[in-house]
């Protein structure tokens, strides 16, 4: 039995290699830029998604997206990592219902991944890589969140639309 992660990877592939053929439309790319104000800056731990009627200028990291939306399909999410000494990671999380929050483990300051609709992810990126993530994503709202413990509370996160 392949884990979840593998099939979902298997899944890709076999759709990358396949829709080309069918004439499918190209991937949508979306640049994905984790920043971070440096190790020594105090971390918010009050700013967890969905934050409304926050103040999320106190975030002292974050994720920052190229668009907020792309069209259902196969979306290829180009990550950087530009902090010059934090680890980070991207994780991209389905939601059923925006206003609700994702899934969270206070003892391990994460969100419990398993649970939260996980999709795929670039995981943890030193300062200054770069990685990448092509998925097939149904309409719907999304969440694009850093899962290094402490970094989502911190407003490590972002809101992401997938239209028809």
């Amino acid at each position: 039995m392949f884990s979840a992660s593998v099939q979902k990877s298997v899944v890709v592939a076999a759709l990358l290699t396949v829709l080309p053929i069918a004439g499918a439309r190209a991937a949508t790319v979306i640049d994905v830029e984790l920043w971070d104000q440096g190790a020594s800056a105090p971390m918010a731990t009050d700013l967890p998604y969905p934050a409304t009627g926050m103040d999320m200028s106190k975030a002292t990291m974050g994720i920052k997206i190229s668009e907020p939306s792309a069209k259902s399909g196969i979306v290829t999410f180009h990550v950087t990592n530009t902090s010059k000494d934090t680890i980070h990671e991207m994780i991209v999380m389905y939601r059923d219902d925006p206003s609700q929050q994702l899934p969270y483990i206070s003892a391990d300051a994460r969100v419990d991944e398993d649970k939260a609709g996980d999709k795929g992810e670039v995981s943890e990126l030193d300062p200054g890589a770069s990685g990448s993530l092509t998925v097939f994503l149904k309409p719907g709202h999304y969440v694009l969140i850093c899962n290094v413990a402490g970094h989502f509370a911190a407003g490590m996160w972002t809101r992401f639309e997938v239209t028809k």
